[in-house]
């Protein structure tokens, strides 16, 4: 994962399922299984503040830009989700 402290922490604009436009920020990047994830966070634009439920997306890179997808698999979902909560439970743990 190259790169990727440079991408953490970014303003992503998107647009929703009814064409809204929807502002997220990346909070981090994990790898699982050869695919990358993004943990992703609601944006308030005015407030600058961050919703504390994450948002899972996979994660695409090309040489000069990213796209984001949402998880359709709910087996791929739950199997992400899962993993990212066994290392969350790890690093408490240490």
């Amino acid at each position: 994962m190259q790169n990727n402290e440079n991408l953490e922490n970014e303003i992503i604009k998107t647009i929703g399922e009814n064409g809204e436009e929807i502002m997220l920020k990346l909070q981090e990047i994990v790898e699982i299984d050869g695919s990358e994830y993004a943990l992703l966070s609601l944006y308030d634009e005015e407030t600058k503040t961050v919703s504390e439920e994450l948002v899972i997306m996979k994660m695409f890179k090309t040489d000069d830009e990213c796209t984001f997808e949402v998880i359709e698999d709910d087996d791929e979902f739950n199997f992400v989700a899962n993993a990212i909560q066994d290392d969350e439970d790890e690093e408490e743990d240490a």
